[in-house]
């Protein structure tokens, strides 16, 4: 996912993929040489008033790829009257900035691209609205069929989760790093792990074969505040290199 400056996650798969998966499918094969993981940054259900200054720390403790606005239960107009600093923030630092769920909204903003839930309309629809440039990501739950689809859709990544507890949102799909190691042994779309993601379980993720942490309350959250929190994912997105 790359930025305005350089511009190029729920179906249960248990039903959709009745063989179960191999943990140690991607072993069996010799690893292709792998770019550093990337964060990806998801925003707070709500936004607290000071949260653009909040964004510009986590932005400047270390790379981030992308950051998503994810906001719920607001219209159209109020999100785009909180997507203007953000967005021009994120433009300023080669982030990519990306709408949750609602394609017509990313194109009103000229978002850098648009995450889709499995209810949010078809990949093929939003690349026709945003364009060729735009990064369109598809939520695929624990599903390799959903995973698939998506990436026959033209989905720029597909996301995977959740792969641990989390109280940003209900949980009603559990994932496993196996999946992430199916995925990028077979498969050139980058794959983005979500779901309760922290330094301190991020690592086995990353060794799967996760290409972007999907991130919220660990950086949001975290005590001594996002800057910090940035800083103790560094190491665990480098692990490979």
């Amino acid at each position: 996912m790359t930025g305005s400056g350089d511009n190029p996650l729920f179906d249960n798969g248990n039903d959709e993929d009745p063989l179960a998966l191999d943990p140690g499918f991607a072993g069996r094969f010799e690893a292709a040489p792998r770019a550093p993981c990337q964060l990806y940054l998801l925003s707070p259900p709500t936004l607290p008033s000071d949260f653009v200054a909040r964004l510009a720390q986590a932005l400047e403790a270390g790379p981030v790829a992308a950051f998503q606005l994810r906001l719920k239960g607001l219209d159209d107009h109020a999100i785009a009257r909180a997507a203007e600093p953000l967005q021009r923030l994120c433009a300023d630092r080669d982030v990519a900035f990306i709408v949750n769920d609602n394609m017509a909204l990313a194109k009103r903003l000229g978002a850098d691209g648009v995450h889709l839930g499995q209810g949010d309309g078809d990949p093929r629809e939003a690349r026709t609205l945003l364009g060729p440039s735009a990064q369109i990501g598809v939520t695929c739950h624990d599903s390799r069929h959903l995973a698939m689809e998506a990436g026959e859709a033209g989905a720029d990544y597909v996301a995977f989760g959740s792969f641990f507890p989390t109280s940003t949102k209900e949980v009603r799909h559990r994932a496993d790093p196996s999946l992430l190691g199916w995925w990028s042994t077979l498969f050139e779309v980058p794959c983005v792990a979500i779901g309760g993601v922290t330094p301190a379980n991020g690592r086995p993720l990353v060794e799967a074969g996760a290409d972007f942490l999907a991130v919220c309350g660990a950086v949001w959250n975290h005590p001594d505040g996002p800057a910090v929190a940035v800083q103790q994912f560094t190491p665990v997105l480098n692990i490979l290199a």
